[in-house]
């Protein structure tokens, strides 16, 4: 019996790995360029909205970054018909929740709501976008500026090893690359900003042509579509916004840093620049990161938390956005080691899957990790992730909401030389940006080599 249903399962395998995802949707826009994206799922009563407003700090300006992310704030401040305070007690009074967040590439704000309760939080995103500035004031401005300056200082400056990431961009991207400045912006940038400078960010980028709108979950479409046109179609359309133009990133030779912070053990980045999400080399470069530190049998961790034991721990990642990306490696060493002792075995593992592809098991293990992962995304409808969400980056980067089986074939072709061509061609040894973060007055514990930072 037991053999005859393990020959019936491995029948279904191939059609479960090869099955084609697909995830219905309406798409139309109004004639103030608000383009909305309705996708029907009648599991449960749940509706989510999910907003995307075109703009993260990849749209700033040296002198004056941190807009983006201060914008998220303010937004929740109250609009013109929605006191201070409202738009959250009135989602929760009608049990919903709500959320948003801010990246280089997009600010994005979502709400999940009973399906009987769609229309409020249609009204409440509308009155946003179209009624902020009625209900702004400098006052306002100046309040939510010192609560991002307080994040910045909980998040970055008074958090161990939180300038990192910070100096590690720095130094990645050149001055003018929009990628070269973090999200929170700086204390200088932040402190110099006036009510006008903020007005005027809203009114270039918080325009219903610079955002798409999906609704997903219990809706019947043709109600939906009613509600879109009665909240957003008297909204004004602004000005066209155009596309970044950054330069080129690029590093030509190798970079070394040592950055002295209040922490008991040294850490070790070790940073290149990467394709962009969802272009060529990018899905590589996420399976290359699971092979290296995805889970305890990966490479890194095995070699320096187990078998070593000069690690306290190994991560890497690729870190995908629009314009670039960055592939990542991080190790904390543990007492009595020293970062040099950590580099010298990322890098023989880095040199022995350029010079030896990975195993085919190793490659089918860390897909199937990620479609594991991808999957799991797609029972959620709200949130972070989620289907809505989902939908929204997609037809973001590439016009077609519906991405979700082209984005998992990225990954179910590839084969154990892709990843072997993918190390040589971006993990170059005179590419990239060798940060050691090191216990206050112990230089001694970094990586050998060209000192920088503070």
């Amino acid at each position: 019996m037991r053999m005859k249903t393990l020959c019936a399962l491995a029948s279904i395998l191939p059609t479960l790995t090869t099955a084609q995802l697909a995830v219905n949707y309406q798409r139309f826009s109004l004639s103030n360029g608000l383009q909305i994206i309705l996708h029907e799922d009648h599991s449960v009563p749940v509706v989510s909205t999910n907003i995307w407003y075109h703009v993260g700090s990849a749209r700033e300006k040296p002198g004056r970054t941190g807009f983006a992310h201060l914008f998220e704030h303010i937004m929740f401040e109250g609009s013109g018909h929605v006191p201070v305070g409202m738009f959250d007690e009135w989602l929760e009074a009608a049990g919903g929740d709500n959320n948003a967040s801010t990246n280089s590439d997009r600010t994005n704000y979502w709400d999940n709501i009973p399906s009987n309760a769609l229309e409020l939080a249609l009204f409440l995103e509308s009155d946003r976008m179209g009624y902020l500035i009625d209900a702004m004031s400098p006052g306002k401005v100046d309040a939510q500026r010192d609560v991002v300056k307080n994040e910045r200082r909980q998040s970055y400056e008074n958090q161990p090893y939180g300038m990192a990431s910070i100096m590690i961009d720095e130094n990645l991207f050149p001055p003018d690359h929009p990628y070269h400045w973090p999200t929170i912006g700086s204390m200088e940038d932040l402190t110099a900003a006036s009510y006008d400078d903020v007005v005027e960010f809203f009114r270039r980028f918080y325009v219903p042509n610079n955002a798409s709108l999906v609704i997903a979950g219990d809706i019947d479409r043709e109600y939906t579509r009613s509600l879109v046109q009665k909240w957003f179609g008297e909204i004004p359309t602004g000005k066209p916004v155009l596309p970044p133009a950054p330069p080129v990133a690029y590093v030509s030779q190798e970079k070394r840093l040592v950055m002295e912070d209040k922490v008991q053990l040294p850490r070790l980045f070790i940073n290149w620049i990467t394709p962009p999400h969802l272009q060529p080399g990018d899905a590589e470069l996420d399976v290359l990161a699971s092979i290296l530190t995805g889970g305890k049998n990966s490479r890194l961790y095995k070699r320096l938390v187990y078998d070593l034991q000069i690690a306290q721990d190994v991560s890497a990642n690729q870190e995908s956005q629009s314009l670039s990306s960055k592939f990542s490696i991080e190790a904390t060493a543990r007492s009595g080691h020293t970062l040099a002792e950590l580099e010298s075995v990322i890098r023989e593992e880095i040199q022995k899957l350029k010079n030896t592809a990975p195993s085919l098991r190793e490659l089918q293990r860390a897909v199937n990790l990620y479609e594991a992962g991808f999957l799991n995304r797609l029972e959620r409808i709200g949130g972070f992730g989620g289907k809505a969400d989902q939908l929204n980056a997609y037809f973001t980067e590439t016009g077609n909401p519906d991405y979700f089986s082209e984005d998992l074939a990225r990954y179910r072709a590839l084969a154990p030389e892709d990843i072997q061509s993918i190390a040589m061609t971006y993990l170059r040894d005179d590419g990239d940006v060798v940060l050691s973060v090191v216990p206050e007055g112990k230089r001694d514990l970094a990586a050998p080599g060209k000192e920088g930072g503070r």
